[in-house]
């Protein structure tokens, strides 16, 4: 049996890292940690080193973008989840560098699963 894909959970709103991660726990995912911000998710991907991390787009402190864009060579696979639709950020999904985008109301494990290498 494989190991469970590890996964950070960063977003804003407690109630929504409570939900997502009992959904992706009840689809095989790992949770290893939660930030509520952008600092805090740079953080603790140096120090947890997860393989995925769902990132919301709007963070308090800077936008899932700006994220992104300093995370290095080694970044995990990054998931971009957001209220609003992928059409509001025109280009800015696909040029992110992120493995893709997933409404917050579609949020699965599967729909997690199908944007993993």
């Amino acid at each position: 049996m494989t190991s469970a894909t590890t996964i950070l959970i960063v977003d804003d709103h407690p109630s929504f890292r409570r939900c997502a991660r009992a959904v992706l726990e009840a689809d095989g995912f790992a949770v290893i940690g939660e930030a509520d911000d952008g600092e805090g998710a740079i953080s603790a991907i140096g120090s947890l080193q997860p393989e995925v991390v769902l990132l919301d787009v709007q963070l308090p402190d800077m936008d899932g973008f700006a994220v992104l864009s300093r995370l290095g060579e080694d970044a995990p696979s990054v998931v971009l989840v957001s209220s609003r639709e992928a059409s509001d950020y025109d280009g800015l999904i696909s040029a992110s560098g992120a493995r893709g985008f997933i409404s917050k109301a579609d949020l699965s494990g599967a729909a997690v699963r199908s944007l993993l290498p």
